[in-house]
């Protein structure tokens, strides 16, 4: 495996996370989600939405970003304080990961996640949680390995008038 660098994401990485999330979806996501929803994804309508959650991200979102050696951004994470509706809880949230299609299986991911388990468990977090497309059997793998458990919660998720629902997965962190 090449060395990775995860450093914080900075608002000139917002092109290339908009790119890596946008090409994550199309790769991803294929056959799960409506075909004409991914077609019409927009790196440039992404990347503009990056910058506005960068500038004005919330208490405690980390945005994290793998580069490879050659100093190119191959993969993006999100993490800050889990969501239960409008409140905020104790615990933390992956709230996404994606690795550039072309650099997914080189390690950027797991990378990505170490260090988001890392640093919110150094916040004091007692667990972390995530929601994946209950078909994206890819992702759940990924999570299992990472010692990540389905905990029985479900959410409805609608694409494009598609229904796409997500589990929820959970795992403590280390104290």
């Amino acid at each position: 495996m090449r060395k990775l660098r995860i450093r914080e994401m900075a608002l000139a990485d917002c092109d290339r996370v908009a790119e890596i999330r946008v090409r994550g979806w199309q790769s991803a996501y294929r056959g799960l989600v409506p075909q004409s929803y991914l077609d019409g994804l927009s790196v440039a309508e992404d990347a503009e939405r990056r910058r506005g959650h960068l500038a004005q991200a919330a208490a405690g979102v980390v945005n994290l970003v793998a580069e490879d050696p050659g100093g190119e951004v191959v993969g993006w994470a999100c993490h800050g304080p889990y969501r239960d509706g409008d409140l905020l809880t104790s615990d933390a949230e992956l709230y996404a990961i994606y690795v550039h299609p072309d650099h997914v299986g080189h390690g950027a991911g797991q990378a990505l996640l170490a260090e988001s388990v890392a640093r919110c468990a150094a916040a004091g977090h007692g667990h972390m949680l995530l929601w994946v497309l209950k078909e994206n059997g890819r992702a759940r793998r990924f999570y299992e390995r990472a010692g990540f458990q389905a905990d029985g919660a479900e959410e409805p998720f609608e694409v494009d008038g598609t229904d796409v629902p997500e589990v929820r997965y959970a795992r403590a962190l280390p104290r």
